[in-house]
């Protein structure tokens, strides 16, 4: 390989358009691609367009996606699961590894063979902005057999996974994206509390690993934010968790890690950090000669650049790239959206209602009259009329269904309105939500307010299904682990 095709499978870049993605293989021989909504068009169009971008790329190309399912899912046509919290509540690493295997095996069929998920950071702060749903929870053991599911879901499904935010993005009410998070854990926190959700992706054979744009001042007390950190990612990922993989950096074009050095430099320091991939810079041109420059000046040595190209090769040859990378855009439709995968997306929903109170057994609604108001409130209408519900208007309603979604500390309010009928408070998202429903006989949370998990409600609602999800975070007074059922 030459020295120019060497630093091009370092980058991963956006494109935005079929022509913008095939300059940039010619150009700058990139290494792989990220798709966003705005890449995709039929299942069928999308297969052929990775078709094309393959055919034009000496060596095999990663096309990655974001897609986490939930609050963070790029993909239009994908089979929709709830996110990564709720999964947490269904305490089940085989819900998680269906999870993965059903969105690995429908990406992998339109030409998809990276996807950057899990998340496996421990989401201790109530207030993180960033992370919130996208995490499994705030308890390190939990966070941990979800992650290893998860990992081995997509890679059964012969996509790569990436591990994030290392070293750990769960404890900050900053958003890298827009600042620069610091997070005051001892290197004995961090032990026990973000290093082993990573350690259990590493036992799985995690593809990559992405880094977190944060300080950590207690494993690297320079102010640089963790994805320019040598202590970071070489003294702990790769010395103390074993990490022999590929080190993937979130992407350069978020704040967090602009803020201290110029667009030119960051990509330079990530390398000499032990970075490997360099995910979206803000400009391809600049990043792409500035490190062509520091290895030709000997800024970073060229041993140093051939081990993270022979890492993102291996890894490449580890997913089949260099056998075959077709998709067939002829099958591309029926993988996508089959009954299969529907029902598996059904079943976790489920899995995942939990029950926080039950005050006077309100629940389930069986045999009473309901009234609904609040977010998808049409959508568990419909579900409740399915499952054998009355639904009627808030003034002839025995019981009122109160959805929220992130609503916070506005939840003590809007049961407060509803009068002296019995409330039954439903968190669609955070279930933070319910610390104020202290007014509501009835308190449940579903992690998700997305089609499949507000039907899950309605038939959980309604007594068709039993609850047995357990709260992966603190909430309502009750801590990680509490979840009622129906006597």
């Amino acid at each position: 390989m030459s020295l120019e095709e060497k630093v091009g499978q370092l980058f991963v870049t956006r494109f935005s358009s079929r022509a913008d993605a095939l300059a940039k293989i010619r150009k700058y021989r990139v290494g792989g691609l990220i798709y966003f909504p705005g890449n995709f068009g039929a299942p069928a169009k999308t297969a052929a367009q990775s078709n094309a971008l393959q055919k034009a790329s000496k060596i095999p190309l990663l096309l990655g996606v974001d897609e986490e399912q939930g609050i963070v899912s790029r993909t239009p046509f994908i089979t929709g699961f709830p996110g990564n919290m709720a999964l947490g509540a269904t305490g089940s690493p085989a819900d998680a590894r269906a999870a993965a295997q059903v969105t690995g095996t429908e990406l992998r069929a339109v030409g998809i063979n990276l996807d950057y998920a899990p998340d496996a950071d421990v989401n201790v702060d109530p207030r993180n902005p960033v992370i919130g749903l996208r995490s499994f929870g705030a308890e390190p053991g939990l966070v941990s057999k979800l992650t290893a599911g998860a990992v081995d879901g997509y890679q059964a499904a012969g996509v790569a996974a990436a591990a994030k935010h290392f070293p750990g993005h769960g404890d900050t009410a900053t958003d890298s994206h827009t600042g620069l998070p610091v997070i005051k854990h001892t290197r004995p926190m961090w032990e026990r509390l973000d290093a082993p959700p990573f350690r259990a992706a590493i036992g799985a054979g995690v593809d990559m690993v992405m880094t977190a744009h944060i300080v950590v001042p207690k494993l690297d007390g320079s102010g640089d934010p963790s994805t320019l950190s040598r202590n970071v990612l070489v003294k702990l990922l790769r010395g103390a968790l074993g990490y022999k993989g590929v080190i993937t950096t979130d992407s350069l074009e978020m704040a967090g890690v602009r803020e201290k050095y110029g667009d030119a430099a960051v990509p330079v320091r990530a390398l000499e950090a032990g970075a490997d991939q360099l995910l979206m810079p803000p400009s391809l041109p600049r990043a792409y000669r500035a490190v062509l420059a520091a290895v030709r000046s000997g800024k970073i040595p060229e041993k140093r650049l051939d081990g993270s190209v022979t890492r993102i090769l291996q890894l490449k040859q580890r997913r089949g790239l260099f056998q075959d990378t077709a998709a067939d855009p002829a099958k591309a439709g029926a993988v996508i959206g089959t009954s299969a995968h529907k029902a598996i997306a059904r079943q976790v929903a489920e899995h995942a209602v939990t029950l926080v109170r039950n005050d006077r057994n309100v629940l389930p609604l069986k045999g009473k009259k309901v009234a609904v108001t609040g977010p998808a409130g049409g959508t568990l209408r419909a579900a409740l009329r399915r499952n054998g519900i009355t639904v009627t208007s808030p003034g002839s309603a025995d019981v009122t269904v109160l959805t929220t979604l992130n609503a916070g500390g506005a939840t003590a309010a809007k049961v407060r309105a509803l009068g002296s009928k019995p409330v039954v408070v439903a968190a669609l998202g955070r279930p933070y939500d319910l610390n104020s429903a202290k007014g509501a006989e009835g308190a449940l949370a579903t992690y998700s307010s997305s089609a499949v998990s507000v039907n899950a409600l309605g038939r959980v609602l309604s007594g068709a299904v039993k609850p047995t999800g357990r709260l992966p975070v603190p909430a309502a007074g009750e801590q990680v682990g509490h979840g009622l059922g129906y006597r």
